[in-house]
């Protein structure tokens, strides 16, 4: 039996075929695709799997949204997906839309040791449960607990808690933010989206002068993010984004311990999304894991929690193609 896949985002898709006979890790046929280039998901769907001639019976999607009552509408694209209208659309036998951090997590128990990184020497708790946070665009988490036989995921929205400052310059940055938008969420800070914020905070705020060769390449970038985590990480690191890094590691650190402690996750948590494998050589330093740990009189209990950085960057195509083969 073929079962397709997808992680749906507000830029980009991907879709992929897999055997649920021949195994996960190795799709069929694999595509990605400009979300912004069709009308739906129908009309995508329709092409990729005209182009390949295959035919497929079941399907899950990984969107980048809340999913209710089976629908889901995506961030920055004007669609709405509902299982029912997708499995008359395609002629299927069934389509599960879930959360794109549900996707990640339902793929974290088959991940193999290259597909990550590890913080902390701590091995995970069997059957104990695991938190997932991811910072990309946005900052999205997601949990999994033991159930009878294995693990099952739960989605979250946790990533817009509200943003509690762990020093005074935090503190600062909290206002700077409620003046700015009315109220402060962790995904203010610690995401892709967060990023810049963290950046004019410094930089209006005095904190740091902005180099003149990096406001030229801002001004002439769609996305001023990369601009700042690249010029953190060169040789000769930018001061003021390499304070940017520094504010975002800390807060994600201390983000992660606060999910840690939410769902007791002995079973480990796990870093997901674009930007954790792209900034490793700053979550390897000593600094992310002692801010994790420091959580007053449950410190003890913070040095028995794995910590490892997911190095695949098709976790949530993998996890969706699990749920479509009905492994979860």
């Amino acid at each position: 039996m073929n079962i397709l896949a997808g992680d749906i985002g507000g830029t980009k898709t991907i879709l992929a075929v897999f055997s649920r006979e021949g195994g996960l890790h190795d799709p069929i046929a694999e595509a990605t695709f400009v979300s912004a280039n069709y009308p739906n998901l129908e009309s995508m769907v329709g092409e990729f799997l005209g182009r390949t001639e295959l035919k497929v019976e079941r399907a899950a999607f990984g969107v980048a949204g809340p999913v209710l009552d089976g629908v889901a509408r995506i961030t920055n694209l004007p669609w709405e997906m509902n299982e029912r209208q997708l499995v008359a659309a395609l002629g299927l036998r069934s389509v599960r839309l879930l959360n794109d951090l549900e996707a990640i997590a339902n793929a974290v128990p088959i991940l193999t040791a290259a597909d990550l990184a590890a913080l902390n020497d701590v091995q995970p708790t069997p059957e104990g449960a695991i938190g997932v946070i991811a910072p990309g665009t946005g900052l999205g988490e997601a949990f999994l607990l033991w159930v009878n036989d294995g693990y099952r995921a739960f989605p979250s929205e946790g990533g817009h808690n509200d943003f509690a400052p762990s020093n005074e310059l935090e503190g600062d940055l909290l206002r700077y933010l409620q003046r700015k938008f009315g109220r402060a969420s962790y995904e203010r800070v610690c995401s892709g989206i967060g990023i810049p914020n963290v950046y004019r905070f410094l930089r209006d705020c005095a904190y740091n002068q902005e180099s003149p060769w990096v406001a030229e390449q801002l001004a002439a970038a769609k996305d001023p993010t990369p601009v700042i985590v690249t010029n953190a990480l060169t040789e000769t690191p930018d001061p003021l984004c390499a304070r940017v890094m520094d504010i975002f590691t800390s807060v994600l650190a201390a983000k992660a311990g606060n999910l840690a402690l939410t769902v007791i996750a002995t079973g480990g948590i796990y870093l997901g999304g674009g930007i954790p494998p792209r900034i490793l050589s700053l979550l390897q330093r000593e600094s992310f894991m002692n801010t994790f740990r420091y959580k007053g009189r449950l410190s003890g209990l913070m040095e028995r929690i794995p910590v490892r950085v997911i190095l695949n960057g098709k976790a949530g195509l993998l996890g969706a193609a699990r749920v479509a083969a009905g492994l979860v």
